[in-house]
């Protein structure tokens, strides 16, 4: 199977500007929620805090966890190409096809962390919405 396909040099490297933009994204991501993180109030209701931290500490783990492998799978690119730049295809085309995986885990890691940040959002909704109806029947 392997002997009948060829990699050019060149096929790696159209990776390059994809995960360059991914890890940009995913570094917004972590920014985002380092803010988050650094205006948190407590002094809201406990549960709700409990909650929000909780998720906090899991979208933290899963933006650490697509970057390691978005950049580990720019890493292999880079080695791919190397690999291939010598001649020696073999590992170039395993290097490679590592990076494409690892670039699977990181774009699959972004999906949860997407899917936990939705969540994380219903919750401050309805927080918001339950303190509203409590301010509503105090007036």
């Amino acid at each position: 199977m392997m002997k009948n396909m060829t990699l050019e040099i060149t096929t790696p490297a159209v990776l390059f500007p994809t995960v360059s933009l991914l890890l940009l994204a995913y570094t917004n991501r972590f920014l985002a929620l380092t803010a988050i993180v650094r205006q948190m109030d407590s002094s809201g209701e406990i549960e709700h805090e409990f909650y929000q931290v909780k998720n906090l500490r899991k979208r933290l783990k899963y933006i650490k966890r697509m970057q390691y492998f978005g950049v580990f799978s720019l890493l292999l690119c880079a080695v791919s190409m190397l690999f291939l730049f010598f001649q020696i295809n073999f590992i170039g085309y395993i290097s490679f096809g590592i990076s494409l995986v690892s670039l699977i885990i990181s774009l699959i890691f972004s999906l949860l962390e997407i899917q936990i940040s939705l969540e994380a959002l219903r919750i401050h909704l309805n927080y918001n919405e339950n303190d509203n109806e409590i301010k509503k029947k105090n007036k």
